[in-house]
């Protein structure tokens, strides 16, 4: 199984190595790094960092879409992203992924150098984001998410949540392809917290290995999220990094070869131990 970004080829082939996109928020209020990393220098910092740990990816975000979190205007998004990956790109050959919902903010993404947009909706929040996708060579996560990060968490419910983000893959996949995307550039996400309840999220883990679309690989992002603090490891997101390891080997055994995280060294470590364990080539 390959994902083409950008005309790159990212091999996430079952038996191979699977891959960590490091998490870089350039926000204020992010529920794990808000403020750590708004300016250029600091992100610039940390994205090297998780680098040199090997991260294949760098996840610019500058909006938080944690629940309740507020609409961030597009200029501003703009304003926080770009420099950051445009400073990256100068000296990063890696792939560098925009975390937006707004079309204009991952067309300005692309332009300074992105190779991928990550879109929290699906790419239903903003009706401009498939023209801009289809207009670019770029690879494309597709998130579920019911509701939107304001309203996300107040009561969701599914009569089968499985068969609900199934359904919306399909759909999302069938509309990219009418759209004249190529489904080898798209990855799925089952958007773990986003409008899903504690038993939600764990119906979904269970069933990491059936959740795409024949063919596409998923990305799983469980890092440091409030649902591993309710399990076993308190309030404070830096406390969960042990649980996101867990997380993170359990998923690999399943065959998700692509896991979004804060802490990539760790998450590394999980991924090597479970593919060791599966008899993988070391």
């Amino acid at each position: 199984m390959n994902w083409i970004v950008n005309g790159k080829t990212l091999d996430l082939r079952a038996g191979g190595r699977g891959q960590v996109m490091g998490i870089l928020n350039v926000t204020p209020d992010s529920f794990s790094d808000g403020g750590q990393f708004e300016q250029v220098s600091r992100a610039m910092k940390h994205a090297r960092e998780m680098i040199s740990q090997g991260a294949a990816i760098i996840d610019i975000g500058g909006e938080s879409t944690r629940p309740g979190a507020a609409e961030v205007e597009f200029d501003e998004e703009i304003a926080r992203t770009a420099p950051v990956i445009e400073a990256l790109r100068n000296e990063w050959d890696g792939l560098i992924s925009i975390d937006t919902k707004k079309a204009s903010v991952a067309a300005a993404g692309l332009a300074a150098g992105a190779d991928i947009v990550n879109d929290v909706s699906g790419l239903t929040g903003d009706p401009q984001m498939l023209s801009v996708c289809a207009g670019s060579n770029c690879g494309i996560v597709v998130m579920h998410m019911q509701g939107t990060p304001q309203t996300m968490q107040v009561a969701p419910e599914y009569s089968d949540v499985i068969s609900s983000v199934r359904q919306f893959f399909a759909e999302r996949l069938a509309t990219l392809e009418e759209a004249g995307i190529a489904p080898e550039r798209i990855c799925f996400d089952p958007g773990i917290g986003f409008g899903k309840t504690l038993e939600h999220n764990l119906a979904l883990l269970r069933e990491v290995a059936v959740l795409a679309p024949t063919g596409r690989p998923l990305l799983l992002g469980v890092s440091r999220k409030s649902m591993l603090g309710r399990l076993c490891c308190g309030a404070e997101p830096g406390d969960r990094d042990a649980a996101t390891f867990a997380v993170t080997a359990m998923a690999r055994q399943r065959g998700v070869m692509l896991h979004r995280v804060h802490e990539v060294r760790g998450n590394l470590d999980a991924l090597r131990i479970a593919e060791a364990l599966a008899g993988n080539s070391v």
